[in-house]
């Protein structure tokens, strides 16, 4: 069982932020477009922190990662230490990462974004085998072939890549040519993304079979969501923050009027100014949160003259 905490380069009793900040950091040094050769160890940390980021599933999580034969079998136990008689998994292909820049607003609004990425899709030509081909003997199309470790009761099935067709389960005869025995095509797409309300920076949304085609079948598309704070508006939480910049003459008003993205909002001043205080709107952030409005001043002294005396 994969320990997400060594994944992430926390401790367990790390508070929530520690950990989004861990992951930040981390995302940031072994994302692909940054770092070619982090794309598994980037699927990875995204993967850690998925969990570790959500209640449910983290609570889920330390309760099997204390007890990993928690509510099984004897027979499931067995299946497990042995991997007697258990199915192989599902053969996932590799997903497809891309960013997604988006404002505070969009997040609060749950607004529609279009995206255009390039995609390899399966060669019409030769639907995607590559051309002409004959099942591989050693393995019977399969890929795998099972190598047995131990004897009796202790006996061990293992499931190994085949070495005479380095898992494809073919051996081309003929290549197909219109992509030259890839299988593929390249092509440039366009989705249109609804984002989910209050999604936050550094979240991921997955698209079942929108990535590449690669060996018969198509990955998901995953995307990352790259939210900028430098805008008026940031997110904190579930909270919307606003910064007011007002000069002197804005001192004695009796009322200020915010934007907001459900319509401008009209808040009566405060009696006792303090910038180091921030306004709390209740109820009026990202669901279950404030809006929060920082008081700011900026003004401009005027130029002092020096008298010079006759």
């Amino acid at each position: 069982m994969k320990n997400y905490f060594e994944i992430l380069g926390v401790g367990e009793n790390a508070s929530d932020e520690e950990i989004k900040k861990q992951y930040r950091v981390l995302s940031k040094k072994y994302h692909p477009d940054i770092n070619p050769e982090g794309a598994d160890r980037f699927k990875e940390i995204a993967e850690a922190y998925d969990v570790l980021s959500d209640p449910d599933k983290k609570i889920k999580y330390l309760q099997q990662k204390d007890n990993p034969f928690a509510g099984a079998s004897f027979e499931d136990f067995l299946k497990t230490m042995f991997n007697g008689g258990a199915a192989p998994r599902k053969r996932k292909v590799a997903d497809k990462i891309i960013r997604l820049p988006i404002t505070v607003l969009e997040s609060y609004r749950g607004d529609v974004k279009h995206i255009n990425y390039q995609r390899n899709l399966s060669c019409d030509t030769c639907s995607g085998t590559g051309g002409d081909s004959v099942l591989c003997g050693q393995c019977a199309g399969s890929g795998h072939i099972l190598q047995v470790l131990g004897s009796g009761f202790f006996q061990q099935k293992l499931r190994v890549v085949c070495p005479a067709c380095q898992g494809k389960g073919k051996h081309m005869t003929k290549y197909c040519h219109s992509c030259s025995g890839v299988g593929t095509k390249n092509n440039f797409e366009t989705l249109s993304i609804n984002l989910p309300k209050g999604i936050d920076d550094g979240q991921f949304m997955r698209l079942d079979s929108k990535g590449d085609f690669i060996q018969g079948m198509y990955g998901d598309l995953v995307i990352q969501i790259v939210m900028d704070q430098n805008g008026e508006f940031q997110k904190i939480g579930n909270d919307l923050i606003y910064n007011l910049f007002l000069d002197l003459k804005n001192l004695e008003d009796e009322f200020y009027h915010i934007p907001h993205p459900d319509g401008e909002l009209k808040i009566q001043s405060p009696n006792d100014f303090d910038t180091t205080k921030p306004l709390r709107l209740k109820n009026k952030g990202f669901i279950g949160g404030d809006m929060y409005v920082k008081l700011n001043v900026r003004f401009q002294k005027s130029k002092k003259t020096d008298n010079v005396g006759t």
